[in-house]
């Protein structure tokens, strides 16, 4: 049977808070944006879709080594943006700085342990961001967000440190996504 599944780090409390903050806010706007619940964001890392549970033991074991021979990062808060023109804008997000490149080439080694277990590699930069909500079809919100992105423009927050990878499933359901852990590594190495 296969399973939708990501691997992702869950978010420092100090992160979410901001998170959860800005969430609020943005909420309160008049625009048409299917929000994802903060209990549910994440920093997705690698995106692997539809798996086999057979799989499953082969993926692990890589990600296992791979996490093994890295250090945690440390990332903060900083900036909010939208990807998409601001006429049609498609995803809200708020942007994270910090061990960006050193997380770049995490990725890049997940990648490359998983491409022969059949996983797509992705080929866009690593752009580490935290999904506020993606914009429905409706009106043109380009001067509420333009506005609402000013207002947020030099958004930072506390420095917080990344620890443990999750292996997530995700089920769709008609409320949005639910999300299961199946399993997590420690990052114990020097990289």
């Amino acid at each position: 049977m296969a399973i939708r599944s990501f691997l992702a780090f869950e978010l420092p409390e100090e992160i979410k808070r901001v998170v959860t903050e800005i969430s609020g806010e943005a909420r309160k706007l008049p625009i048409q944006v299917r929000w994802v619940k903060v209990s549910s964001i994440h920093l997705t890392v690698v995106f692997m879709g539809d798996v086999e549970e057979a799989d499953l033991p082969g993926i692990q074991e890589v990600v296992g080594q791979v996490c093994h021979g890295y250090a945690p990062f440390s990332l903060a808060v900083n900036g909010m943006g939208i990807f998409g023109p601001v006429r049609n804008p498609r995803v809200l997000w708020i942007g994270l700085e910090g061990h960006v490149d050193r997380m770049a080439r995490f990725r890049h080694a997940l990648h490359a342990g998983l491409k022969p277990l059949g996983i797509r590699e992705e080929k866009r930069p690593f752009r580490p961001h935290l999904t506020l909500g993606r914009f429905r079809k409706g009106p043109n919100p380009g001067t509420v967000i333009d506005r609402f992105l000013s207002r947020y423009q030099d958004l930072s927050g506390p420095e917080c440190s990344l620890e443990k990878l999750v292996l997530f499933r995700s089920q769709l359901g008609p409320g949005g996504a639910i999300y299961h852990k199946l399993h997590s590594w420690p990052l114990t190495g020097v990289r």
